[in-house]
């Protein structure tokens, strides 16, 4: 299935929750709404389920407008945060239930059940109860439940939220693993990052109910559009400065840390004007002898670090900012609290930002 979103407006009483998002996902996409809370995330989900109504805009399921359909009748699975398991319904009972309410023969039901459950792997636990279940066995059958009456789309509100790290890591491998398989578009909202990184085909990052990007998890990871994209998705070191030259190739800002030279990326700078410099913890290096291509170079003293095996993280002050660098197999007496290091940034990690945090 194939989804659009046109001109969608959602407001509650007085306040406008989302504001003109447009939107297509593909079929067969593994596509994911990521934002802080409050963003209107959910709200949006939920009006592609057919839970909310929209107070204007336009919904499309290949092609054909869903606006006035009720929820059981655009052809969704949905899995909830909390799974919304029938704690005195079997584990077989609860996945075939959307069957019954659509007359499945039971031959029929019981063929395409035991395959739901083949695809999650929880075949062996089909006689059990929610309450024999783990969270995520719990979560596996949510999904099953979603998946068997072979939707056209698959809706997900933080199904892995309530789950503990090492099992949310493993989850984040089945659902993908799950979506892959079944070929069925999906949409999924979270508000962690890493889930979106490591599992989305494309993404949207949305704030106060707008969209603040959209783009492949490298795209929006490497070159966000504002200072805003670029702290929510992962840790980053923002450094003030002013455009000090332009050029069709090259980006001079003055800092106080130095000089840093980058690529303008398309974007246009004006001499004089303010900017952010935003360089990822693990894009900041050691500065050798030899030839790089570096976009500027500094010092900082370690204040702090925290070996965790293969990466050390390490807190630095450089004059009156603070910043952080992770070390990949890090190097032993660089951790001593006073040391000294040099650090320079390659050109390509280097991204420059408009000052206010406005997209462009």
């Amino acid at each position: 299935m194939k989804v659009e979103i046109q001109g969608l407006h959602k407001a509650f009483d007085r306040t406008l929750v989302l504001r003109g998002l447009d939107v297509t996902v593909e079929e067969g996409e593994f596509f994911f709404i990521l934002g802080p809370s409050g963003c209107g995330k959910t709200t949006l989900l939920r009006i592609v389920a057919g839970f909310e109504y929209p107070t204007a805009g336009e919904i499309l399921f290949d092609g054909q407008p869903v606006r006035n359909l009720p929820p059981n009748r655009r052809n969704i699975g949905m899995v909830f945060q909390n799974y919304a398991l029938w704690p005195h319904l079997s584990v077989r009972q609860n996945v075939q239930f959307g069957l019954d309410v659509l007359k499945v023969p039971r031959p029929e039901a019981t063929r395409r059940v035991d395959h739901a459950l083949e695809m999650v792997r929880m075949e062996g636990y089909a006689d059990r109860y929610p309450n024999q279940l783990s969270g995520g066995q719990q979560q596996r059958i949510a999904l099953a439940r979603a998946l068997v009456t072979r939707p056209g789309l698959l809706l997900l509100d933080e199904p892995l939220s309530n789950l503990d790290a090492k099992l949310r890591h493993e989850m984040r491998d089945e659902l993908s693993r799950v979506q892959k398989a079944t070929g069925i578009t999906t949409v999924y909202v979270t508000h962690d990052q890493k889930e979106a990184l490591s599992m989305a085909d494309r993404m949207i990052i949305l704030k106060d109910g707008q969209i603040m990007q959209a783009g492949s998890p490298i795209e929006v990871y490497q070159t966000p559009r504002s200072a805003f994209v670029a702290g929510f998705m992962g840790e980053t070191n923002f450094i003030p400065g002013t455009v000090s030259g332009v050029s069709e190739r090259d980006l001079q800002v003055e800092s106080a840390l130095g000089v840093f030279t980058g690529d303008p990326r398309h974007r246009r700078f004006q001499p004089g004007q303010a900017v952010r410099i935003s360089i990822r913890p693990e894009a900041l290096r050691l500065a050798g002898s030899g030839q790089h291509d570096w976009a500027g170079t500094c010092s900082a003293t370690v204040e702090r670090t925290v070996f965790m095996g293969e990466v050390e993280h390490f807190w630095l002050n450089a004059g009156e900012l603070q910043l952080k660098m992770l070390m990949i197999n890090p190097k032993p007496g660089l951790e001593k609290p006073g040391t000294v290091l040099p650090l320079a940034v390659h050109r390509r990690d280097l991204i420059i930002l408009p000052g206010d945090g406005a997209a462009e």
